[in-house]
């Protein structure tokens, strides 16, 4: 399923992330990446307010898309709903919005449809749920690139050559 989600608007209902602070965003950009990896699911998450607006790459993964609407042009509501219009399978999208005419165009198109609120008290229970797998990857979060793991692999004898070992 995608997520296409108001990136202020939930930012606004999580209990542990303000609008002001000026990381905000990254901060429920990494809430996101450990959703999508949790669920399976795909998110598009648009903010207000970039300069010059479009895709972060600087945010983005494989699973979690941060887009910023283009301050002098339009904000995220606008953003949100052009692409609710313009989603391909309706019936594989939900979105994430507490703005009423956001909902009501994704309801037109018969896309599910739930309140930032909604969503940040599922985030919540998620997170509560798992408080040791949360607490590993605060304590252990190790980010190695595809050399690293292959050095380590090298290393302890463990290359992957195509035979079982015996």
């Amino acid at each position: 399923m995608l997520l296409l989600i108001d990136g202020h608007n939930l930012i606004s209902a999580l209990p542990d992330i303000t609008l002001d602070d000026p990381n905000d965003e990254a901060k429920l950009v990494e809430k996101l990446k450990s959703y999508a990896a949790r669920t399976g699911n795909r998110c598009v998450v648009v903010f207000d307010g970039g300069i010059p607006g479009g895709l972060s790459r600087d945010l983005s993964s494989g699973r979690v898309q941060a887009v910023f609407a283009a301050a002098a042009r339009t904000n995220a509501d606008r953003v949100l709903r052009e692409r609710i219009r313009e989603a391909p399978d309706p019936g594989q999208v939900m979105v994430v919005s507490s703005d009423r005419e956001v909902q009501v165009e994704a309801e037109a198109r018969r896309m599910r449809v739930l309140s930032s609120e909604a969503f940040a008290a599922q985030l919540a229970r998620r997170s509560a749920s798992t408080p040791r797998q949360k607490q590993y990857e605060d304590e252990w979060n190790v980010h190695l690139s595809p050399q690293e793991i292959e050095d380590w692999l090298r290393l302890f004898g463990q290359q992957d050559t195509g035979e079982e070992d015996g």
